[in-house]
């Protein structure tokens, strides 16, 4: 199962984590797998054109099965308000994915 850890600071998505795997099919086959990896990587991508920061991100080596991304502690109001608009899209797109395949994805915030 793959597991999404929202972590907020007040109302802003200051950033997730995502582990485990969905096992929703074979290995490249996996809808779920590609849905979750699209929508993350997509709105990561996202914030990085969008809004020129520099994110951190810890990402597990060639197994995957593990992404942390953070939004760095010194951005300004604007950009902090565009990052985590962003963020909550991915949240959006990730929770109309749990609630067709919640058997293989579990979506927490903290």
């Amino acid at each position: 199962m793959i597991n999404v850890i929202i972590e907020r600071e007040g109302s802003y998505i200051k950033s997730f984590t995502l582990t485990g795997h969905a096992e929703s099919g074979p290995a490249g086959q996996d809808l779920v797998c590609a849905a979750v990896s699209g929508i993350s990587f997509g709105s990561v991508n996202a914030v990085f054109a969008l809004c020129d920061i520099d994110l951190e991100i810890d990402q597990a080596g060639d197994e995957g099965g593990y992404l942390r991304v953070t939004l760095p502690d010194s951005l300004d109001d604007q950009l902090l308000n565009k990052a985590s608009l962003l963020l909550e899209g991915m949240l959006v797109s990730l929770q109309t994915v749990e609630r067709d395949y919640g058997q293989y994805i579990s979506i927490s915030e903290k």
